[in-house]
């Protein structure tokens, strides 16, 4: 894989998790305050957004390209349309959660994707373990809006 894709893969990775970073923002200021584990479970999801992105930030430096600093434009739709709905839903947990889990879906598979090319060893090791966490937070989402769903 020539180092030019290489960057570009990484790069399409930083977006998805800046994506999730800006996401998880929106999805904590729309969630209501009667599940508090809820909102300390998506700024942590945050945090895990920004210190994944950071870490690819890293690698494109390493090989020599100059890192992506933010979102797509795919993701500020996506955050738009979390608002909209939300306000539309009076700020119900379960749809914040229904979003999120959407918003990781995309994630998961940018992950394949970019698991899908033929990465150096060292950029596979962190984009795959990148990849387990996506799939951790996926269900540990799902997980919490089907009790969410249970309890309404």
């Amino acid at each position: 894989m020539e180092n030019d894709d290489i960057i570009s893969t990484l790069n399409d990775l930083i977006e998805t998790c800046k994506d999730g970073e800006e996401g998880f923002k929106t999805c904590v200021e729309d969630a209501s305050d009667r599940h508090p584990q809820l909102k300390a479970m998506l700024v942590d999801r945050q945090r895990g957004c920004a210190a994944a992105a950071s870490e690819l930030q890293d690698l494109v430096r390493a090989q020599g390209g100059d890192p992506e600093t933010s979102s797509s434009v795919a993701g500020a739709l996506h955050r738009s349309w979390v608002n909209i709905k939300t306000a539309i839903t009076g700020k119900d947990d379960e749809a914040v959660l229904n979003e999120c889990e959407r918003g990781e879906d995309s994630a998961v598979r940018s992950y394949r994707k970019a698991l899908e090319k033929d990465l150096p060893a060292h950029i596979r090791l962190v984009v795959e373990r990148q990849y387990q966490g996506v799939l951790h937070n996926h269900d540990q989402i799902k997980n919490l809006r089907d009790q969410v769903r249970a309890h309404a």
